[in-house]
């Protein structure tokens, strides 16, 4: 063969291969396949990367890819499904999921304890979730002052486990913007990732209720959850005498497995009102409280999938008092057994990402998890304005 037919032909091979290997933004939209409806906190896995999202409000997850991959969608209330690359043609699909349609809403008769269950499964999930991993998480936070957005910060980091269930962090990326008075920035400060994170893998949250004084405090009941035959609710309130007690917690989980899925935990207003409204300089009163946890099983891998903060409350001040609004979320988008390699000088040390100098190598908030809303995307652009 010639050698410029040999050349061009080279030429040309390269080209291909250069445009396979391009990596292209795809968007998925998740919905009910009767009601059409955005499905929300469904999660998203592409199969080919292993990389893990969450839809938003309005069903949807974005990711970067280079070529093809088969695309694997589920969520607790519907019917898993698998979506073959082929059918997703577009650079955004619609995905529509079947109502699993079960009526299972019948209350456990158990022999045994209820706050013993629940020691039980408490104890097993902290030992599956124990093994040494790595998870790259997307972390972001809103944060409001007197119903005005004035602060936002998101991150793209690393979470290494150790077997003790204690972190090493570090940050690949990350950005602020807005700013914040002198007087409540340290509400911002005192947020602390790596607490936050070994509190979801140790279950801290569950210590009041694994405690024997909380039978005097508490009301346990089970139910098989309403959509899915697998899994158990246990519902854990106050009682009507209880002192101390305000949280309401939900738990489910697998009866067989031991482990905990998801886990709310939230104060209704009738609990607020039996708060003492506190009167001091730099007190806190709480008007709300919630804490939305979910983990994932694939296969003998369990770890933490996401989280989701919500609190608000009024600081008490000598003057004028201020309402403080945070809400703050984490959700895993790549989860491996292998430790990464690291200097020391590269550790985050701090508590959070506030005030951390801005470090933006791509637009790692759009394909990290979980999708802004076109809302979400107004209020961190007014803020980044603001600057």
């Amino acid at each position: 063969m010639p050698m410029k037919r040999l050349l061009l032909l080279f030429i040309v091979l390269l080209s291909t291969l250069s445009v396979f290997a391009q990596s292209e933004e795809y968007s998925v939209l998740v919905k009910d396949i009767e009601t059409l409806q955005p499905i929300e906190n469904a999660t998203v896995v592409v199969l080919k990367t292993k990389q893990v999202l969450m839809t938003n409000e309005d069903g949807k997850v974005t990711f970067v890819l280079s070529g093809g991959s088969n695309v694997q969608v589920s969520e607790m209330n519907y019917e898993n499904l698998t979506v073959r690359w082929a059918a997703l043609k577009e650079s955004e699909f619609v995905v529509y999921l079947k109502n699993k349609k079960e009526n299972l809403d019948e209350v456990v008769v158990s022999q045994e304890n209820l706050q013993k269950t629940l020691q039980r499964i408490v104890s097993n999930s902290k030992q599956k979730i124990s093994v040494s991993h790595r998870l790259k998480v997307y972390v972001r936070e809103f944060f409001m002052l007197d119903n005005q957005y004035s602060y936002y910060n998101d991150g793209l980091v690393n979470f290494q486990f150790n077997k003790n269930n204690t972190t090493t962090l570090l940050v690949e990326q990350n950005r602020s913007y807005g700013l914040l008075e002198a007087d409540v920035s340290a509400d911002l400060m005192g947020y602390n990732l790596n607490n936050i994170m070994e509190n979801y893998s140790n279950f801290k949250y569950f210590e009041p209720l694994l405690d024997a004084k909380a039978k005097k405090e508490y009301d346990f009941t089970v139910k098989g959850h309403s959509k899915n035959k697998d899994y158990y609710v246990m519902s854990v309130n106050p009682l009507d005498k209880a002192k101390d007690a305000v949280d309401n917690f939900e738990i489910i989980y697998d009866p067989v497995k031991k482990i905990i899925l998801e886990f709310t935990i939230s104060v209704p207003p009738v609990s607020l009102d039996k708060i003492e409204e506190k009167t001091g300089v730099g007190d806190k009163n709480i008007t709300k409280s919630f804490i939305n946890v979910n983990f994932r099983l694939d296969g003998n891998d369990y770890y933490l999938l996401s989280s989701n903060e919500e609190i608000a409350y009024t600081l008490i001040q000598k003057e004028k008092s201020k309402n403080i609004q945070v809400r703050n979320s984490f959700i895993t988008t790549g989860f491996n057994k292998q430790n990464f390699t690291y200097n020391e000088s590269d550790v985050f040390k701090e508590k959070s990402l506030f005030n951390k100098k801005n470090k933006i190598l791509t637009n790692y908030w759009d394909i990290s998890g979980f999708t802004a809303t076109d809302e979400e995307k107004a209020i961190i652009a007014s803020l980044e304005f603001k600057l």
